[in-house]
């Protein structure tokens, strides 16, 4: 007996934005499911909440969203103030890409490239000359994407937030004359 034929993801029109306030909530929820739906040990409760708070991070800094059949599918934080709350070490001149995070249930749409993209097009126009992001270990997809997307993995940034535990920084130089 022949194995199934996998069918292909559908092709979906994706738009990247600015989330809308009455969006928040949904950004929240999708956060909070795609960091749920990792293996491993990447959320805890207290992080769980700042992960929902969408209100916050939309105050602190470009939250994007990537939108499919008019409803949020994917969303990211946008840092571009090395001294925001949300900047993880940033230094002058870079940007920050925080809280990636694509709903589960739409995983193949293309959401996180699509976030990504528009991050590294939005720093470009800020004028930074880096992009930086911190990931797990267990974000091997991610991870994936980071590198197809032009990032590097850079050891030497990387942060441990508990014992043990420790986020892996990638960065991505931009070529702040193109566009």
């Amino acid at each position: 007996m022949s194995e199934p034929l996998l069918q292909p993801t559908p092709r979906v029109a994706l738009v990247v934005r600015d989330a809308f306030p009455l969006e928040h909530h949904r950004v929240g929820t999708l956060t909070v499911a795609a960091y749920r739906a990792l293996p491993g040990e990447a959320l805890s409760d207290g992080y769980a909440s700042v992960l929902a708070d969408a209100d916050s991070r939309a105050a602190g800094g470009p939250l994007l969203v990537a939108v499919a059949g008019g409803e949020p599918v994917g969303a990211v934080s946008l840092v571009l103030d090395e001294r925001s709350a949300l900047s993880e070490g940033l230094e002058e001149g870079e940007a920050g890409i925080r809280m990636l995070a694509v709903d589960p249930e739409r995983w193949g749409l293309g959401a996180g490239r699509a976030l990504v993209e528009a991050c590294l097009e939005r720093a470009r126009a800020a004028g930074k000359h880096r992009v930086v992001l911190h990931s797990t270990e267990w974000m091997t997809r991610a991870h994936g994407l980071y590198l197809r997307s032009g990032f590097v993995r850079t050891p030497a940034r990387d942060v441990e937030v508990a014992p043990g535990f420790v986020l892996l920084c990638f960065v991505a130089p931009l070529d702040v004359g193109a566009s």
